[in-house]
């Protein structure tokens, strides 16, 4: 168990786990991308850590950028999308690879694949770490899904809460809460 702020969290998805899925992931882009040299586009904060290790594992050669997005406050989507720092860099005509540390809700997906389409890009994909199916909702299509997780709040491997618990290398959900003044029996 570790504690962020007011919260605490359990373990649930570890570090070996999280290398299984990228390196699947990586295997399926490299037979999709062999012959092109695509963008990846990173996600911050939370694909950091996903892009990195994506990357390390990735054989061809490819380009990276990145673009800042926000759509959490605590522990609950927005349900609105803020582009927080854009690129200026033109992507007409290339394939890209945007990459996220979780899908749940789609709204930035959907925002991200109306910023792409209006770049003219020859292709778009998405790979994600995470996958909430239960709660995406969205038409579009994804790509590359590490892994399918259920509707629970988690941090580590790039995801926080309220800015801790990114650099934890195995991921945690959020542990049941005890309503103030309870103690467990």
């Amino acid at each position: 168990m570790i504690q962020l702020h007011d919260k605490t969290f359990e373990p649930f998805i570890s570090s070996d786990e999280i290398g299984f899925a990228l390196a699947e992931m990586a295997k399926h882009i490299e037979d999709d991308f062999q012959d092109e040299v695509p963008v990846f586009i990173g996600i911050l904060n939370g694909s950091f850590m996903v892009l990195s290790d994506l990357l390390k594992q990735y054989k061809f050669m490819c380009e990276v950028e990145f673009l800042k997005l926000s759509s959490y406050e605590g522990t609950e989507s927005s349900g609105k999308v803020n582009e927080l720092i854009g690129t200026s860099k033109s992507f007409e005509g290339r394939s890209v690879i945007v990459v996220e540390d979780i899908v749940d809700t789609g709204n930035t997906v959907e925002k991200l694949k109306a910023i792409f389409k209006s770049h003219n890009v020859k292709s778009f994909k998405v790979a994600t770490l995470f996958l909430k199916p239960d709660v995406y909702k969205k038409d579009i299509k994804l790509d590359y899904v590490g892994i399918r997780i259920p509707d629970k709040f988690i941090v580590g491997y790039g995801l926080d809460y309220d800015g801790l618990g990114r650099n934890l290398v195995d991921v945690y959900q959020l542990a049941p809460q005890l309503p103030k003044g309870e103690f467990p029996s």
